[in-house]
């Protein structure tokens, strides 16, 4: 397969003219690693019910607790699950890319977490992966199978150490028919990480899936979002919340792939960008010849916190049925004036009053997101994003009003 391109359209706006494959090394081996840190605070790991913690694509440990293993819940390596090799690929083999075959080729120990039909999981399950190295690789790779009428809630948590790094996880979703699966990526790389990640799902009949995303980290991070509705009624949900600082550029490209009729899924990504940093968001709602009766809708919002940030939204459709309510919507500016003025009128200093609205901007989404427990920890991280900008704002303003004074006083 050729390798990606920027006079691609799907690469267009990327930064993938940077990015040399031959500069990495593949990091499979586990030890000397350090250890993997959760970043996520420990209540998010005591109210779980089972937890994975890999490093540089291998598992590390795996925790279990009695009621899941007793349900009949497969929490471990796929190889050792006595599933089947079918498992692997059963839904990234139509939704393939360079970096999905890539993963393919090198995945050195697959994951699975395998929820039986009937069974409802009242506590969620963590996955954690940690990446460390000098110039190193790694293709994490997890699949999610809830069967018939089951539930079940995932956490899967991306970190790596600062250096040069590439990431290209792949995660299979695949929720059978009325199953109920609630699925959360946080993305909290290191500054100068390369990510390729692809997030893959699956709906049958009746089935609902939460497919999110909160991003932070990365130097250069692309996150490629496929779902495909096979099943009549079956209903996704995709969200994602970002924050980009310093010189990140966080990618985003959705699929949202209506194959049977009366599906429905809905999109919401918010996000924000401050200092140099760039934001990509491109997405497709595609409605089958057979997709009668679909909604689709689709809504990207971005807030500048300054000139020199960039964003591009670029939402499309593709619709084949006449059959249908679908829309899409796209917004880019700075933080509201108006609503600023309001604040400050009543007291609240100008660093402060762009606080509380840019996290108000972004809470829409935090309420929404799966995994409750983990929502206290993204609050942070944003607050500390927001602590970075304010504290950069206010250094330019004193250089530059020293600098007026010293003109002045020549």
């Amino acid at each position: 397969m050729p390798p990606p391109d920027a006079t691609d359209e799907e690469w267009r706006y990327s930064a993938i003219q940077e990015f040399d494959l031959s500069e990495f090394a593949l990091l499979s081996d586990v030890r000397g690693a350090e250890a993997t840190p959760s970043g996520m605070g420990d209540n998010v790991l005591g109210d779980a019910g089972a937890v994975i913690r890999t490093a540089n694509g291998r598992i590390s440990s795996i925790e279990v607790d009695d009621e899941l293993a007793a349900a009949g819940v497969y929490v471990g390596p796929l190889a050792a699950s006595g599933q089947g090799s079918a498992q692997l690929g059963a839904v990234s083999a139509d939704a393939t890319d360079y970096f999905t075959v890539l993963n393919d080729a090198f995945a050195v120990e697959p994951l699975l977490i395998h929820v039986p039909a009937g069974v409802v999981l009242r506590k969620p399950i963590v996955v954690t992966h940690h990446l460390s190295g000098n110039r190193g690789a790694a293709f994490p790779r997890l699949v999610v199978h809830v069967g018939a009428d089951a539930q079940a809630e995932v956490l899967d948590y991306h970190t790596s150490a600062q250096g040069s790094l590439l990431a290209c996880p792949v995660t299979e979703l695949d929720v059978a028919s009325a199953g109920r699966l609630s699925y959360l990526n946080v993305q909290q790389l290191g500054t100068e990480t390369w990510q390729f990640s692809s997030h893959l799902a699956r709906a049958e009949r009746d089935a609902s899936l939460t497919a999110s995303t909160a991003a932070f980290g990365g130097g250069y991070a692309r996150t490629r979002s496929d779902v495909r509705l096979v099943g009549r009624g079956a209903n996704c949900d995709l969200l994602a919340l970002y924050f980009g600082d310093g010189n990140q550029g966080l990618d985003f490209r959705t699929y949202q792939d209506h194959v049977a009729p009366d599906t429905t899924s809905n999109l919401l990504y918010k996000g924000v960008v401050s200092d140099a940093a760039r934001s990509i968001y491109t997405g497709l709602i595609r409605v089958r010849p057979e997709a009668r009766g679909t909604n689709a809708f689709q809504t990207n919002r971005n807030l500048k916190l300054g000139d020199k940030a960039w964003v591009e939204s670029v939402p499309n459709l593709e619709i084949e049925n006449n059959d249908v309510r679908c829309s899409h919507a796209s917004a880019v500016g700075p933080v509201d004036t108006e609503q600023q003025f309001y604040l400050e009128s009543r007291g609240v200093r100008s660093s402060e009053a762009e606080r509380l609205i840019v996290a108000g901007f972004l809470e829409e989404v935090l309420e929404s997101l799966p995994v409750a427990a983990v929502r206290e920890t993204l609050r942070h991280q944003i607050d500390a994003k927001l602590s970075q900008h304010v504290e950069h704002v206010e250094h330019v303003e004193l250089d530059e009003l020293v600098e007026n004074t010293e003109l002045g006083g020549g």
